[in-house]
């Protein structure tokens, strides 16, 4: 998950000399369009660095964005394809100059991102540590508290192939739980019924008494908040495990499901 972005160099360097530059950089441009939602900040770095290149600016400030860049995620294998792309539209003297500030930003290999790390990159949630209910998991799952006041909420995120046990949400009335699905792909399925699919953006309501199981697809990581639904003598009953048997069941139908309504 990526952290607010603060700028304070306008200030900093101009406040008492340009106040109104200080404000637009530090408060539109890095408050309000950097932390823009409508694309990642993977892909802002990327249209900085090209922008400033374009434009024949190879000072601090595309240093600086380089850097960012790095941060951000973006791998010297990626910098460098972006660098000799932009290079064929805007000159080969620019991609020269880009290119020695880029080695010196990326003059050491940093680790390799790990599947969690990456998976983390694209969902706004944290994914947390070890899920301590792993023993009523097949396969390992990971929970994070987005909330434990009023109604407690986590998100927990299974690695691909995983998934819980057959469970049961008890509760003398209301109580149950809602699924809101914010990363990856996977499944789940009540006893007795077709499983569904679960894509971002889905939600599942599951009543009190329902017995059911949720999970990651075989080939995606998978996040999804949980959401306790407060309920009278409430408590939650793990039961079987989930066998390889029905859980490649549910793949393939929703798979070939999938692949007949392309």
């Amino acid at each position: 998950m990526n952290d607010k972005i603060v700028q304070t160099a306008g200030r900093e360097q101009l406040g008492d000399f340009a106040p109104m530059f200080a404000h637009l950089n530090d408060d539109v441009l890095f408050g309000e369009v950097w932390n823009g939602s409508a694309i990642d900040i993977k892909t802002k770095c990327m249209i900085t660095v090209v922008s400033l290149m374009a434009s024949g600016i190879t000072d601090s400030s595309l240093t600086y964005h380089l850097q960012n860049a790095k941060k951000n995620g973006i791998t010297k294998e990626e910098i460098a394809a972006i660098i000799t792309h932009a290079t064929m539209y805007v000159g080969w003297p620019k991609g020269w100059a880009v290119f020695r500030l880029a080695k010196e930003v990326w003059n050491e290999e940093a680790p390799a991102l790990s599947e969690k790390d990456k998976f983390q990159n694209t969902v706004f949630f944290p994914i947390g540590e070890a899920n301590p209910y792993g023993e009523f998991f097949v396969g390992q799952s990971y929970l994070a508290p987005v909330s434990t006041e009023q109604i407690p909420v986590y998100n927990v995120t299974f690695e691909p192939g995983c998934r819980n046990n057959w469970h049961i949400h008890h509760a003398d009335s209301a109580g149950g739980q809602m699924l809101i699905c914010v990363g990856g792909r996977g499944f789940y399925r009540e006893w007795g019924k077709d499983a569904i699919e679960l894509t971002p953006g889905k939600v599942v309501n599951i009543p009190a008494e329902v017995k059911h199981w949720h999970g990651a697809a075989a080939d995606s990581w998978f996040s999804h908040l949980a959401v306790e639904i407060p309920g009278e003598n409430g408590s939650n009953e793990w039961l079987e495990p989930v066998s390889d048997e029905d859980y490649n069941s549910v793949s393939q139908s929703i798979n070939q499901s999938n692949f007949d309504h392309r």
